[in-house]
């Protein structure tokens, strides 16, 4: 399986995405992370602490990828209309994160346009999603599910526990806090829908 975690925005739990679903499927299996961001955050993130993946930048990544049964990409952010649209020829599917904010939300309605006619296979994941009393979350979900945008039913809430995680570079499971198992559990649970959908 290959999956690229991509956007127009930075911020918006990109990297952070992409290396808990890499953490996710190396459960199942030996599990690549391409660090094709060029500010290598993923890369720095294993170096720190270690990740139960294997990874590597883009420029090696062809060498590695046949030893793998899944891949995760941590793409650039911003990319060109052009790179996003080859990117989403070449994966079982693109997730795209995004903050339930109004500036994140127009950035990813900006990467919808542009994958529009791709015949890509993507999902839009909420992330950073802040605790109630607050209904960003909701609002931003009822936002998109109206303009038809397909969106994962799990979303990954704001959490200290996950800035710890990429400061100690170890899966946010690992780090001690209350609450990073609960942080886990948003991605555990996304994790199982992307499995589902791309077996689907």
């Amino acid at each position: 399986m290959i999956v690229a975690v991509t956007g127009f925005k930075g911020g918006v739990g990109k990297t952070t995405t992409a290396v808990h679903l890499a953490c996710f499927l190396a459960e199942r299996g030996p599990t690549l992370l391409v660090d094709g961001d060029p500010n290598r955050s993923a890369t720095g993130w294993h170096r720190r602490g270690g990740l139960p993946v294997t990874v590597v930048d883009e420029r090696v990544a062809a060498r590695y990828a046949r030893e793998h049964a899944h891949v995760v990409i941590d793409t650039q952010a911003r990319p060109t209309e052009e790179d996003l649209r080859a990117l989403a020829k070449g994966v079982d599917l693109l997730v795209l994160p995004t903050t339930p904010d109004a500036l994140a939300l127009e950035a990813l309605l900006a990467t919808l346009e542009a994958l529009r006619g791709a015949e890509a296979r993507f999902r839009v994941l909420l992330t950073m999603v802040p605790p109630p009393p607050s209904r960003d979350g909701e609002e931003a979900r009822a936002l998109l599910g109206a303009e038809g945008v397909p969106l994962f039913a799990g979303w990954v809430r704001r959490a200290a526990a996950f800035p710890k995680a990429a400061l100690l570079g170890v899966p946010v499971y690992r780090v001690p806090d209350p609450r990073a198992r609960l942080a886990w559990g948003d991605y555990a649970r996304v994790g199982e829908e992307l499995l589902r959908e791309v077996a689907g």
